[in-house]
């Protein structure tokens, strides 16, 4: 079994694909399967780190604005598709795989096209309840998508096949086990452990609120906190919490660093998780069993964050706050709050866990070796 993964951007795309690789590995160690991104993006990161053979292309993203950079960079944007265009058909020849599986992102168009075009198998993978510009394109010509929400199917008329399988984990999120990560990373500071992040890209509106939030923290100690920055915003954060007064290097009960590449282990540790409400991340969190404070982003299509986070909110597994009206302290007191009461958090991680499905991943597999029959 030959699988090319294709996709990116920002790890909601990737590590669903990793969730899938990992599992078919462990099915089948003898298949083969490699991936293709963009050049510079997250991918080249997450993948490298997880041992895949990573292919790349250049890839730049289409501006709006009709002044000359908008338009300097959109012929850029051109001749950069144009030459990862030739740059996926060139990986489908030297490869040859028996499928191609994209999931999502415009880095996920190059490779899925070429495949189409050559008739090689190919199928898509949707996390979010309303689907992307790629799989909405690609959905009539690819042999099937996969899904995570019921809703999905609908908004792909004409699709060739669509197959219902919840959101792909990584197993090592499912199986994680306390190793004294807490204990590593805070020494003897005491209090629970909260892990923040707002994607793999970061958030620059939610991280000067965060920076507010880390300042109390720092100065009150009710908690240990692990924040993911995101590549850009990292490059400023540090500075900017420091002129808020905080010394980072003394504040042994924060940690602040630019990706949580070690999942896994500090979810599996943490007693809450503040977070966006990504398709990808819910899942995770859920399959975790962890009780959330959620901050959809308001920039997506269809709102489909807030739907996302307002089904954990209905169950109990989440405390849901809007991006107009969180403040750094509101989450600061929202995450005290909760963490002053154990018996909540632990049910509230309870119902969590209810909402997950792991067996997205099998599920997944099962229609990957029908197409390939």
């Amino acid at each position: 079994m030959k699988i090319l993964f294709t996709g990116g951007g920002t790890a909601g795309h990737v590590n669903p694909a990793l969730a899938v690789a990992g599992y078919i590995k462990s099915q089948q160690p003898q298949a083969d399967i490699r991936f293709a991104g963009a050049e510079g993006a997250i991918e080249e990161r997450l993948v490298k780190r997880a041992g895949y053979p990573l292919y790349t292309f250049p890839l730049a993203g289409l501006s709006r604005k009709l002044n000359w950079k908008g338009i300097r960079q959109n012929v850029d944007a051109l001749s950069k598709a144009a030459k990862a265009s030739r740059r996926a058909r060139e990986i489908l020849g030297e490869f040859q795989p028996d499928l191609v599986l994209g999931t999502g992102g415009y880095a996920s168009y190059p490779a899925v096209q070429a495949a189409v075009r050559q008739g090689i198998r190919c199928a898509m993978l949707e996390v979010n309840a309303a689907p992307g510009m790629v799989v909405k394109r690609m959905s009539r010509k690819v042999d099937c998508v996969f899904t995570s929400f019921a809703e999905t199917g609908p908004q792909l008329p004409g699709a060739k096949k669509v197959v219902l399988t919840g959101s792909p984990v990584r197993q090592e999120i499912v199986n994680a086990r306390p190793d004294g990560l807490k204990q590593r990373l805070f020494g003897q500071e005491g209090g629970p452990m909260v892990v923040s992040f707002w994607g793999s890209v970061g958030a620059l509106y939610m991280n000067q609120k965060m920076s507010e939030c880390i300042k109390l923290c720092a100065q009150e100690k009710p908690f240990c906190l692990v924040h993911a920055a995101g590549a850009s915003n990292y490059k400023w954060m540090p500075e900017y919490i420091a002129k808020m007064g905080v010394d980072l290097e003394t504040a042994r009960n924060i940690d602040l660093r630019e990706y949580i590449f070690d999942m896994d282990k500090v979810l599996c540790e943490a007693d809450l998780v503040i977070c966006r409400a990504g398709a990808s991340t819910l899942a995770e969190v859920c399959a975790a069993g962890k009780p959330s404070i959620i901050v959809p982003s308001p920039y997506v299509a269809d709102n489909h964050q807030e739907k996302n986070a307002r089904v954990l909110e209905r169950y109990g597994a989440a405390v849901v706050i809007t991006e107009a009206e969180a403040t750094g302290k509101k989450i600061y007191d929202t995450a005290c709050q909760l963490l002053q009461d154990p018996a909540k958090l632990q049910e509230m991680g309870a119902k969590a866990r209810s909402l997950a499905k792991t067996d997205a991943v099998e599920q997944i597999y099962q229609g990957i070796c029908q197409l390939l029959a």
